[in-house]
């Protein structure tokens, strides 16, 4: 199949590229519709940005962290089935390793997508909760992450990376942090995977905005990751992919290239996290402007 000839093909780059230099695939796989996406589509992006999106919910839904909508789950399902015809007739590579955003939306996508499936013993379903795979940190509630302790009671099956906070060290209200950041943290995310795992394979399970900033970058689609994890650059470019914009429990595999380079990377500085614009008042539904005020930035150390 087309599948057996690619992993051919990526099992020949591996076994002749030398020690410094690996090849991945990484399936970018982005939640299913969260109430925070529907919340939004309802009030529309300008009244859901300066106003709704500062509320754990409404009357009739909580969107706090929040959870998938019927449709997502439908969506999740609709993945689940591509792999099992995939992995049946297509006889696509499955992951060797799994990791997720800490965000409730990402962990049952998840669970829903890798659910029954026929993999190898070797490569069971396990996903690796990831702090930096969350989306861009805004001062939206959909954005703030549940304890440690709830994610370890609700998704009992995942493991979660050490270092893990138990409460959310990132979130800020009404303050962003900005894609220089996001890129920052994405980079060492990357750096992090291709350091220490050993697998080809690898299923990424997030969001829109953080998978943009996975593929975010200059011009060459391959880029080389710095050796040292503390080191990194101050530009926003990580894997250097064109733009891609995944809907609602889309999935994009994007082959890597890393390229271990030995000694001292470039430093790098982040920035304060940016204030965001927030009304007083709900404008219309479906309004298309409004009226905002900016609150105080301060910096995130």
């Amino acid at each position: 199949t087309q599948w057996q000839r690619f992993a051919h093909a990526v099992f020949r780059l591996n076994r002749s590229s030398g020690r410094f230099t690996q090849y991945k695939l990484l399936y970018l796989g982005r939640h299913g519709e969260g109430y925070h996406n529907a919340a939004e589509s309802y009030y529309g992006t300008p009244a859901w940005n300066c106003y709704w999106s500062l509320l754990d919910g409404n009357e009739t839904v909580e969107w706090a962290d929040a959870r998938i909508t019927e449709k997502g789950v439908e969506q999740a399902k609709a993945v689940n089935e591509f792999w099992k015809r995939e992995i049946k007739e297509q006889k696509i590579p499955v992951p060797g390793s799994y990791y997720t955003s800490p965000l409730t939306r990402c962990l049952s996508t998840a669970n829903l997508t890798f659910a029954g499936l026929e993999l190898p013993s070797r490569h069971p379903f396990v996903p690796t909760v990831k702090e930096f795979l969350r989306e861009g940190i805004s001062g939206h509630t959909c954005d703030r992450r549940g304890s440690k302790s709830y994610i370890e009671t609700a998704f009992p099956g995942c493991v979660i990376e050490p270092g893990f906070a138990e409460t959310d060290p990132l979130w800020q209200e009404y303050h962003a942090e900005t894609k220089t950041d996001q890129d920052i943290r994405s980079k060492a995310l990357l750096d992090d995977i291709f350091g220490n795992d050993d697998e080809t394979y690898i299923s990424v399970t997030s969001h829109s905005g953080e998978i943009a900033s996975l593929l975010r970058g200059e011009i060459t689609p391959l880029f080389p990751f710095q050796e040292v994890m503390s080191g990194l650059t101050n530009f926003r470019a990580v894997l250097g992919h064109r733009p891609f914009s995944l809907s609602t429990g889309g999935v994009i595999p994007v082959l890597v290239k890393a390229e271990t380079v030995k000694g001292d990377a470039p430093t790098t500085s982040t920035e304060p996290y940016a204030a965001i614009c927030t009304c007083s008042e709900p404008p219309a539904v479906g309004a298309t402007t409004s009226t905002c005020s900016l609150a105080t930035a301060t910096a995130v150390t």
